[in-house]
């Protein structure tokens, strides 16, 4: 059972770790995703193989699977600090290898970089879920949020600023710096004792989801519901580079002003989702979200200029937020209250299968039928899971209408 700090440690002394865990799990996130691409891309690499990049994110898919690990063996805050250093040395050593040729050991590397990232992850949530009190989650959930989108900032937008003052080893050594400097701080973190649970009882909530009527529909609703925005995603920043436009412009547009506008996106699709229900704002705000694929589909078949880039990026973003919104509130609501972290866990991680997947074949696509079509494809894709819609609205009207919390 987790040590309770609560007797010694007000709200804001809580908040203020809260903070610095999530700045600490958005970072490698907004370089893996946002700066790498652009990178890569500006170092003359085919789209194949950045496209193929998107396999880097399995980690973050399957990291429920070594999750026990760091529930049943030492300090969660040791597992974060180890993370950190890993990933400090990963950053450091980067420029080291060469850009233009991505080899077994950069993939390795990057591998390497995104599963310390993963076993992070694992470890915050642990960390922050015994360091809240009941009744402090929602003020905490507000200021996670919060900090993990100025870390995707930081990763995606702020360290590609150093790119062309400094050259790409500065950026790539200051992220080594980040991450010692949150190491050294995490150090100082109040120690929580935890005691895991048996296997068997980690086992038995996933078998328990598995057994509910329907659950293999959710799944697939769950894998789909943003395909057509996670297949355009790893072409979006390659898209930019191959239009002309700069590592400071791609910073300050797409990735600084874009990560605000999918905060704006968020908070407005959370009122409208509390407004009109989860099933409405499913469909409706997922509808905005896949309409958002046309903007960068007429950019680019228009061959259109800057002004019209960011304002498809930006309204990319913003839709984006909205149905993200809606599609979280879904996945909180269809969980049993008693085994929620589990059962979201494993969730989410269906949900991160489906960048991986077809994010590892976006750059093929890009390459047969040119950034203009297949933005178009990534349209057509956002619709397979409207087929699902009228099992998901079950589930909606029904979860948790009984004592045990199973769908009836």
């Amino acid at each position: 059972m987790a040590g309770d700090p609560s007797a010694d440690m007000n709200l804001r002394r809580k908040l203020s770790w809260v903070t610095v865990f999530y700045f600490a799990e958005g970072l490698p996130f907004g370089i893996a995703v946002d700066n790498l691409p652009v990178y890569f891309r500006l170092h003359g690499v085919s789209l194949t193989d950045i496209g193929l990049f998107s396999l880097l994110r399995l980690p973050w898919t399957l990291k429920v699977l070594w999750a026990p690990l760091v529930d049943r063996y030492g300090e969660r805050r040791h597992w974060i600090v180890g993370a950190l250093l890993v990933m400090a040395a990963q950053m450091a050593t980067l420029p080291w290898l060469d850009p233009s040729a991505p080899g077994v050991w950069l993939w390795a590397l990057l591998l390497s970089f995104t599963a310390a990232s993963a076993t992070q992850d694992i470890a915050i949530d642990a960390y922050t879920i015994g360091l809240l009190a009941p009744g402090e989650e929602g003020v905490a959930n507000g200021v996670r949020v919060s900090a993990y989108r100025a870390a995707l900032i930081a990763g995606g937008g702020a360290l590609l600023l150093l790119a062309r003052p400094f050259g790409w080893a500065a950026v790539y050594w200051a992220a080594a710096l980040a991450f010692i400097l949150l190491a050294a701080v995490v150090w100082r973190s109040p120690p929580l004792t935890v005691r895991g649970d048996t296997e068997a009882l980690w086992l038995a909530p996933l078998w328990t989801w598995l057994r509910r009527p329907g659950a293999p529909v959710i799944f697939l609703f769950v894998l789909t519901y943003k395909l057509g925005d996670v297949s355009m995603g790893p072409m979006v920043k390659p898209f930019w580079v191959d239009r002309g436009l700069s590592a400071d412009e791609i910073a300050l547009i797409s990735t600084t002003l874009g990560v605000g506008a999918s905060v704006l996106g968020a908070l407005a699709g959370g009122v409208l989702t509390t407004r009109w229900g989860i099933f409405r704002g499913l469909w409706s705000l997922g509808l905005l979200q896949a309409f958002s694929n046309l903007g960068y589909a007429g950019v680019a078949y228009a061959g259109a200029g800057r002004p019209a880039i960011y304002a498809a990026s930006l309204f990319e973003s913003f839709t984006g937020g909205l149905g993200t919104a809606a599609f979280l509130a879904f996945l909180m609501h269809v969980c049993d209250k008693r085994q929620a972290a589990t059962e979201y866990a494993l969730l989410s991680a269906i949900f991160a299968a489906s960048g991986w997947l077809v994010g590892s074949v976006s750059g093929v696509g890009v390459m047969r039928f040119g950034y203009g079509d297949y933005f178009l494809l990534t349209f057509a894709l956002s619709f397979p899971a409207y087929a699902l819609l009228p099992w998901v609205k079950r589930w909606v009207d029904d979860a948790h209408s009984d004592a045990s919390g199973r769908v009836v």
